[in-house]
């Protein structure tokens, strides 16, 4: 269990920032908030690939579970944006 969660958080500090530098913009959220978004995308990608597939066994990195949790993550990233406030993803014209 304590693997898990430190494999997690080693491909949050990947898959956050990766996230990050896919979207437009500038997002204000911590490094800290970062790689927890990225380690909640990892983990959620995974899981999703290995219900949809049944693949639980696979010998090296998995690219399409990793592709998802960024997805995930970039998901999470806007969500978190816009429940917070700190969402400077998109331009107000005007300002």
């Amino acid at each position: 269990m304590i693997w898990t969660i430190i494999g997690a958080l080693i491909a949050g500090c990947i898959i956050g920032p990766l996230a990050r530098l896919i979207l437009p913009g500038k997002q204000n959220i911590s490094l800290p908030m970062t790689i927890l978004l990225g380690a909640v995308g990892s983990v959620a990608g995974s899981w999703i690939y290995t219900a949809l597939s049944g693949n639980e066994d696979t010998s090296g990195i998995d690219w399409i579970a990793f592709f998802l949790g960024v997805i995930v993550a970039i998901v999470l990233v806007l969500i978190y944006g816009a429940v917070t406030g700190k969402d400077n993803t998109h331009r107000r014209v005007g300002s």
